[in-house]
């Protein structure tokens, strides 16, 4: 009986996806610091459903361009990042992985076709991009309504294949609006706006659906409560209305900007990226060698945009 005990409980441990952590995280902390969380600009992660692959972006400092990497769980630590295929030259930003892991949804300025002046295109689509094998197809642009003349942001999918998006087309309450699109008999309906409760005069970007669409999570930035440069929101629907949106608290929000929000795979661990950094004005608290001080200066929190991870129910506690 030991024996059969201690084989559950080590094929329990093997079963955990490498993005777990041994103890309990009631605050943030820098996701795999000096591979995955650098001194480099690194945002909007997504993992594959076993959580053995993640898919984030490498930003310009300015986050004026984004391209997608992605990383392997391999002999017990994450690799090194590679660009994934279809990545690299256009600003392409916000993957969503299905939870089959058989989709790739992502936004890019990429031309819509090869005959488009390639020197040209402005406005953000959602693209997708379906697993073959092994392999990713090429990237196919959605069409109308969930893609329109202006930028569209951040694509999230519920279970029953709604897409939540943000974007500027005209007609929202803002500058940038939270929107849906439902999917009925394999074919996207017109893009509803979330309303009020939701969408301000500020601007809206990015919307995290929960699988029932019963819980919304987003970035906005210029409302009046948020804690500074950009804040995480949450709305819950209740029969049918999303109730007025709360500004996170704190340690998830802070005076810097927080972005991209998205849950683990199995629910447990909520991520997201914060410009949080250690050089918070006025002297440090010590002087510091060179090594020391070109190490801040170069590697995670040094006010580049970094992964954090923390427990779901630090978000979605009431």
């Amino acid at each position: 009986m030991h024996f059969i005990a201690a084989l559950l409980f080590a094929t329990s441990i093997a079963a955990a996806p490498p993005y777990a952590s041994p103890t309990p995280l009631p605050t943030p902390v820098v996701f795999a610091p000096g591979v995955i969380s650098t001194g480099d600009f690194e945002s909007h992660p997504a993992f594959t459903p076993d959580g053995a692959t993640i898919f984030f972006l490498k930003d310009s400092p300015n986050f004026s361009y984004w391209t997608i990497v992605t990383s392997k769980f391999e002999n017990g630590k994450w690799q090194a990042p590679q660009l994934a295929p279809w990545s690299g030259q256009y600003r392409d930003a916000d993957p969503f992985i299905t939870p089959d892991g058989r989709r790739l949804y992502f936004i890019s300025d990429r031309p819509i076709d090869d005959k488009a002046d390639k020197t040209k295109r402005k406005d953000l689509d959602i693209w997708m991009v379906e697993k073959e094998g092994d392999v990713w197809s090429a990237p196919k642009r959605l069409d109308a309504p969930v893609n329109s003349e202006g930028n569209e942001w951040f694509p999230t999918i519920a279970a029953d294949g709604t897409i939540y998006f943000g974007s500027d087309r005209p007609g929202g309450l803002g500058a940038t609006d939270l929107y849906r699109c439902r999917l009925v008999d394999g074919k996207y309906q017109p893009a509803e706006n979330l309303g009020p409760n939701v969408n301000s005069a500020a601007d809206e970007y990015e919307p995290l659906i929960n699988a029932d669409q019963s819980m919304l999570i987003f970035m906005a930035s210029g409302r009046p409560d948020e804690k500074g440069g950009g804040d995480l929101y949450i709305s819950r629907n209740v029969n049918g209305q999303w109730q007025p949106a709360r500004d996170l608290p704190v340690p998830i929000n802070t005076p810097f900007m927080e972005i991209s929000p998205k849950f683990s795979p199995d629910g447990k661990y909520f991520f997201f990226t914060s410009q949080r950094t250690v050089f918070r004005g006025g002297p440090l608290a010590d002087k510091k060698s060179t090594d020391d001080l070109m190490s801040m200066l170069r590697g995670p929190r040094n006010g580049l945009g970094d992964i954090y991870q923390v427990d779901a129910n630090a978000v979605t506690q009431p």
